[in-house]
């Protein structure tokens, strides 16, 4: 990438890449640029982000939204071009190499490229959320290189600071020339404490160590919960990529939350019946026989008793 603008949550690293497209159509003198999102994903709570985010409930009751979304179902290449055909306004396309609140919805091999070679075709700008899969969770240093697929724009944060506010809205080629001085800005975004704290950050990951690890690591914990779960009735799936996993059951399983937190485990429920785990890079060997074993029986204990 070319240029990066640093700020301090990835919400806003999606506000830049959102200001981003939507100047870059303005200068190729598109009336009212469009951006296509699809269902399912999540790209923050500032108003923005918001409404480009394909999750009806959350965005209730902050209606207006912001206008110049056009939604598409995910992994769907052929909403895409349909959009394309009727809409001259379309100036990029935001997604996630992986819908994480959308419940670990990991896309068709080849989605990805397809999406790169439609941007190619019409001149549009590829921009990828990479928040949550970014920095080595899925095995590589960025989701979108299992594909070989490089973006126009890529927003991260989450990882990128190990606890400490910041975002990052990454640009390259046409796009890294688009905003200049006095198009964009944060107040703290960049500030040095966050910054060497990224830099410190980035050093360990360079090391490779934790790439391999959350590759191994994550085909070991999916391997062991296929195993504990085998012919568990209501276990639909279970998925993922690097430690991005998904244990997707056939019902509403909110409560899970609670039963696993009794254990001492720290679980997410998405998509309403989806067991979200994106566990730390330094999980340990043991560390994770217990995380399976224990979540395993939780989620055995709630299917029985349904």
């Amino acid at each position: 990438m070319d240029s990066a603008f640093f700020c301090n949550s990835g919400a806003e690293a999606n506000e830049a890449a959102i200001k981003l497209a939507r100047l870059y159509g303005h200068n190729r003198k598109v009336v009212n640029p469009a951006i296509i999102v699809t269902e399912g994903s999540f790209h923050g709570r500032t108003l923005a982000t918001l409404s480009a985010t394909g999750n009806r409930k959350i965005q209730a009751g902050f209606e207006p939204l912001v206008q110049g979304f056009y939604r598409v179902p995910y992994n769907d290449l052929a909403s895409i071009r349909q959009v394309a055909d009727h809409h001259a306004e379309v100036v990029a396309i935001l997604v996630e190499p992986i819908e994480g609140e959308g419940g670990i919805a990991i896309p068709d091999p080849g989605y990805l490229k397809g999406l790169r070679k439609i941007c190619d075709e019409r001149g549009w700008l590829l921009l990828l959320d990479e928040i949550q899969t970014g920095l080595c969770r899925t095995g590589k240093w960025f989701a979108c290189q299992h594909e070989g697929v490089v973006p126009d724009v890529l927003t991260l944060a989450k990882g990128l600071g190990n606890g400490v506010p910041i975002g990052a809205c990454l640009a390259r080629g046409a796009a890294a020339a688009v905003f200049q001085p006095g198009s964009h800005g944060s107040t703290f975004g960049g500030n040095p404490l966050a910054c060497r704290v990224a830099l410190a950050v980035l050093e360990v990951l360079e090391t490779g160590k934790y790439e391999r690890r959350a590759e191994q690591l994550g085909e070991r914990l999916r391997d062991g919960f296929k195993q504990r779960l085998a012919g568990v009735a209501g276990v639909r799936d279970i998925r993922g990529m690097g430690l991005m996993l998904a244990l997707e059951l056939d019902r509403p399983c909110k409560e899970l939350m609670t039963d696993a937190l009794a254990r001492g485990l720290l679980i997410n429920v998405t998509a309403e019946k989806v067991v979200r785990l994106l566990p730390p890079l330094i999980l340990s060997d043991d560390e994770a026989e217990r995380l399976v074993r224990d979540l395993s029986e939780v989620v055995r204990a709630f299917l029985e008793k349904k």
